[in-house]
This record gives C-alpha cells, sequence and structure tokens, in this order.
C-alpha cells in the first residue's frame, strides 16, 4: 500500500497586482512524477516524467516564475472556461436571450474570453482521495455576467497523481442560471523537452472530425477522417502529413470526434516519443479531443530554463465539447441547467517502452 501523505508540498509563488498572493504546489510520487500547479488560472506548470532510462524531466510548456504567467501566454497549462475553443461572432442565444462576448480571435470568441479561468485567482486545498492518490482541488465562482455568460457559475477542478504515474482531471460544476461550460486543460507536451514535436507517434481513437472554414470555426458538419491526413486511428508520425493539410493552418489546429462519444471514460488517444520512450494514453469522458501543434509560437516565450518555445515545439490535446457548440444543435449540448451537475474526468496515464 502507497501513501503519498507526504508528497504534498507548497511554496509561494508570487503576487497579485492587488495583493493576493499566489501558491504554488508540488505532487510527487516514488516513481519519479512530479506535478506543479499553481492557483493562479489553475495551471499545470510543470509535468516531470521519467524516460526508459528512469530519468525525470519537464514535459510541458511553462514558466519559472508567476511575472511571465501575469504577463500574458497561450494558455500554457491553464484551465480553460467558461467556453474551451471558439464561439462564432462572439455571441449565442440562450432561452430567448442573446448574450454578447468579448472578441478576442478576430470577430469571434476564444477560450473564456479577456479574463478566462486562466487568468483568475482559485482557491486551493489539499485532497487525498485514496491511500496512493494526492491532489489540489481548485474552486472558483465565476459571477453572473463575468465575460458575458450568464449566471453564477461554481466550479472544480481536481488534480491527483497517482503512485502508478497517473495524473487524473475531475472538473465539475453548477449554476443557477443555464449558461454553456467547456472546460479544458491546456497543456503543451513536447516529451523530448524540447526541439519540435513533429517525430512524435500520435494515435486518436477518431473515425470522424468537425471540418472548419479558414478562421477555424466548424461548418457543422461531422466528417471521416480516412483518406485525409487527420487520419490517426494508427500510430503516425506528427510530421508525416502536416503539409498535406489545406487550406494550411500551419499545422494541426483540429477537433476529433471521439468514437466513445463522451459516454465512458474510454481511451481518447495516445503518444509515444520513441527516443525517450515516454508513452502517454489519454482517457477522457468528453466526446471531443482539440489536437493542436503549436503552430502560433514563434520563439518570443522563454519558457523553463530560458529555453524558447518555437513553432511546433509542442502538441496539445484538448478533451473538450466541440467548438461552438452553441450554434450547432447536432453537436452535444454544451449547455447546463439549474439544478444539474456538470462532471468530467480526463486522465493521462504515462509510462515507458
Amino acid at each position: 500500500m502507497y501513501s503519498l501523505m507526504n508528497r504534498f508540498e507548497k511554496e509561494s509563488f508570487g503576487t497579485l497586482e492587488d495583493g493576493r498572493p499566489v501558491t504554488r504546489y508540488s505532487l510527487r510520487n516514488d516513481q519519479g512524477m512530479v506535478v506543479k500547479l499553481t492557483d493562479y488560472g489553475a495551471t499545470l506548470t510543470e509535468l516531470h516524467v521519467p524516460d526508459r532510462e528512469g530519468h525525470p524531466r519537464n514535459i510541458v510548456h511553462g514558466f519559472d516564475n508567476f511575472e511571465q504567467y501575469a504577463k500574458g501566454h497561450p494558455y500554457f497549462g491553464s484551465t480553460i472556461g467558461r467556453v474551451a475553443n471558439r464561439i462564432a461572432g462572439a455571441r449565442f442565444s440562450l432561452n430567448g436571450e442573446d448574450y454578447r462576448l468579448a472578441a478576442n480571435d478576430g470577430d469571434h470568441h476564444l477560450h473564456g474570453g479577456l479574463r478566462g479561468f486562466n487568468r483568475v485567482l482559485w482557491q486551493a486545498e489539499q485532497v487525498q482521495p485514496a491511500p496512493d492518490r494526492v491532489g489540489v482541488k481548485f474552486t472558483y465562482t465565476s459571477v453572473d455576467g463575468e465575460e458575458g455568460y450568464p449566471g453564477n457559475l461554481s466550479v472544480t477542478v481536481t488534480y491527483t497523481l497517482s503512485s502508478h504515474n497517473e495524473l487524473q482531471l475531475d472538473y465539475a460544476a453548477t449554476t443557477d442560471k443555464a449558461t454553456p461550460i467547456n472546460l479544458t486543460n491546456h497543456s503543451y507536451f513536447n516529451f523530448a523537452g524540447h526541439g519540435d514535436v513533429l517525430g512524435h507517434e500520435l494515435t486518436v481513437i477518431a473515425d470522424h472530425y468537425t471540418p472548419t472554414d479558414d478562421q477555424l470555426i466548424p461548418t457543422g458538419t461531422i466528417a471521416p477522417v480516412a483518406d485525409t491526413p487527420l487520419d490517426f486511428t494508427a500510430p503516425e508520425r506528427i510530421g508525416a502529413r502536416i503539409e498535406q493539410l489545406t487550406p494550411k493552418p500551419g499545422g494541426y489546429d483540429h477537433n476529433f470526434v471521439l468514437n466513445s462519444r463522451g459516454k465512458s471514460l474510454a481511451l481518447a488517444g495516445r503518444l509515444y516519443e520513441p527516443n525517450s520512450g515516454r508513452i502517454m494514453e489519454l482517457y477522457t469522458t468528453e466526446p471531443g479531443l482539440q489536437v493542436y501543434t503549436a503552430n502560433n509560437l514563434d520563439g518570443t516565450f522563454n519558457g523553463i530554463g530560458g529555453i524558447p518555445y518555437d513553432r511546433h515545439s509542442a502538441v496539445c490535446l484538448e478533451t473538450q465539447h466541440f467548438p461552438d457548440s452553441v450554434h450547432h444543435s447536432n453537436f452535444p449540448s454544451i449547455v447546463l441547467e439549474p439544478g444539474k451537475d456538470h462532471r468530467s474526468s480526463t486522465v493521462f496515464n504515462f509510462s515507458t517502452r
């Protein structure tokens, strides 16, 4: 029987402009994994995972200090909400009322707006749901009208690390007024620690995807991945067909319709890096998976240890409902009603070969 009671640590990480302290939390297990989190944005800042030789290394993009997070960044490790991904035209209608949101991605709304869940301070507490697990539970209340969304929304996201190298994220929410909600984590993975990820091998358990226009807004159709560069139903190098994408978005930024359709916690994908031997199996209760290959990074951000983050230096695997679901009745609904509970889970299971 494992006990991780002594594997929880916390430290000061900075101070907000209003004087509130920002804290960083560390979770460790006996297998060499380390998970570092901060209450600013309920953000995963570092994730140290052993390679096949047993040597741990950080495998996600992030920063050494809070000041860099506070300046703004492309959602490195952030919890995204209320609605992850895009809402076309930065507006939607619900129960006969029209709602206007911030247009922070051209004419469209992206990842919760100007001050989404990634830019607020969450309340944090240590949890230990089982003898072999230790974690942090983050809580935030998004008030009615915040970023244009209706209803007072109470949200929790709980990160737990197990003794067998499993990192689990559990999301929960309730509201007092109908509101859309689509929560995810936006970690950028590079299992080699640096360089590009084009040699990583990706598998996605999805026979279909949601095509988009040139502004990455879904057309509303659901199309097969067969005979397209989006077919990752068998393991394939991320860079093998990336130049075949049309129109050329500079890489992958696509929502896959998982075969499980979100009906249960099921395997969504697998990521493997041959040189280190690191493998991640991804399980989720969500119906979709956004695969994004850091197409917009250009070396502007220097991350942990001063490493510049360049184009294709990471891959994001964002478990979610589909983009722009509020405008497509054939997509799984993201509307949460009063008296109902929103719950979802995502599990990252690490191993080597």
